[in-house]
């Protein structure tokens, strides 16, 4: 049970942040495993929030515990440097009082398996109250500390974004508002916007996304009305975005060709009557695109197979519509993610890019001519976006680029970027483009 200090949620999210840092696993895959210990809603909500917090300023809280802690402890202790730094971010907030983070801090490392660094904790922590204003003064003042991004990551969207990088890195380290998608087939816009303001929540529509809701304040899933019964889907404005550059009628037939976890194929669907194809490499995030349409009534021809080799699951009949939301750095979204900054590496860039180029060369020639191929990314990165569409378009002379007036974001050549925070959305890329008749 959870202790009336708060220990245990401060303690699952240092167990989170650890996981993230020493063993590179996902941010909500570790924290999912010590959320299941915690009975409380808030506690739940406190260690995300904690472990989002850290992770968004990790420099600066680890130099502080390097600063304040004399000897590296052993690697048998290591949780212990996560659990101070967690206090310390609380500290540097101060959204609770000093006394009771102390407290927590030092509980948590009991219950841990720590009791022999409840001292330690303690002392720590009490210096860095002492020390506060002259620790601040020491700390290094680069954009690395200030903004709490990886140097490699931040030089490289400086150099994309040589006038927006800090707002764009300022942007990734605010808490996203809640976009809500509305299933047209089970309910209307105002019926969705009705049934949440009658449970007290306020929304707002957005120009451009008629599917869209945006709430005021953000909710737990299980306080949205409709949602269970497939009326409601959490996705936000820029993903939503992705559909109305595909130019839907009924009766098409449509390829999404990196499916999981299913929230673009469900889009299309709730859309259109139409014949989709949904493609998805791992088996197990497969599982999840089924699970989404089976909650929103939805139904579709469901495949496990590389997109980038389509001769192993390709029936051999031309797609009218071919979707490629391509595996990425996912820079655009570190706001929802923030572990994705310190789990991506230089080399996985190049890697992405590579992959990306046999997605878009490999599924071309299943689209018929005069259909559309949509490319999207959720990066920032103009390797992976404007500079991958221009290679594809050298490379394909029936590529003719669709032009979309009027939709969100920046428009580049090729293509429309949507920075972090524009609009309250994610960062998002998009290329349409048609293929040309033999002679065109």
């Amino acid at each position: 049970m959870p202790t009336p200090t708060g220990a245990e949620p401060r303690l699952a999210a240092a167990k989170a942040v650890a996981a993230v840092l020493d063993r590179g696993r996902a941010l909500d895959d570790a924290l999912a495993e010590d959320l299941r210990g915690l009975d409380k809603a808030r506690d739940r909500a406190l260690a995300r929030r904690l472990s989002h917090a850290l992770m968004r300023d990790w420099p600066a809280a680890n130099f502080l515990v390097t600063q304040l802690v004399a000897r590296r402890p052993a690697r048998r202790d290591r949780l212990v440097h996560f659990i101070l730094a967690i206090a310390l971010v609380e500290l540097r907030q101060a959204r609770e009082p000093a006394r009771a983070v102390v407290h927590s801090a030092v509980e948590s490392a009991d219950r841990a398996g720590l009791r022999h660094l409840r001292g330690l904790v303690n002392a720590v922590l009490r210096n860095y109250q002492r020390r506060q204003a002259e620790l601040q003064r020491a700390m290094p003042s680069d954009p690395v500390h200030r903004l709490g991004y990886p140097g490699w990551l931040l030089e490289r969207i400086r150099s994309d974004w040589p006038e927006d990088w800090e707002r764009i890195l300022t942007a990734g380290n605010a808490s996203p508002p809640l976009w809500l998608r509305v299933n047209r087939r089970r309910w209307s816009i105002d019926q969705a916007r009705q049934a949440l303001t009658d449970v007290g929540l306020d929304t707002r529509m957005v120009a451009g996304l008629p599917d869209a809701l945006v709430l005021d304040r953000r909710v737990a899933i299980s306080e949205l009305p409709g949602f269970e019964e497939g009326r409601l889907s959490i996705q936000d404005g820029a993903a939503q975005a992705t559909v109305e550059y595909l130019r839907l009628e009924p009766g098409l037939r449509v390829l999404d060709a990196c499916a999981a976890p299913g929230g673009k194929s469900a889009h299309v669907l709730e859309r259109e009557a139409l014949d989709l194809t949904a493609v998805e490499i791992d088996p197990r995030r497969l599982e999840r695109v089924s699970a989404t349409f089976d909650r929103l009534g939805l139904s579709a021809r469901v495949l496990v197979g590389d997109a980038a080799e389509p001769q192993t699951w390709w029936d051999g009949v031309p797609y009218d519509r071919i979707l490629i939301d391509a595996p990425c750095s996912a820079s655009g979204v570190i706001r929802r993610h923030p572990d994705i900054r310190w789990l991506r590496r230089p080399d996985d860039l190049k890697a992405l890019v590579r992959l990306q180029a046999r997605l878009l060369d490999g599924l071309w020639p299943l689209l018929r001519p005069g259909g559309i191929l949509v490319y999207a990314t959720c990066s920032i990165l103009k390797a992976e976006n404007e500079a991958q569409a221009q290679r594809f378009l050298e490379q394909h002379a029936d590529a003719r680029i669709l032009h979309q007036p009027g939709r969100p974001g920046h428009v580049q050549t090729p293509g429309h970027q949507i920075l972090p925070g524009e609009g309250d959305m994610d960062g998002f890329y998009h290329l349409a483009v048609e293929r040309l008749h033999r002679g065109s």
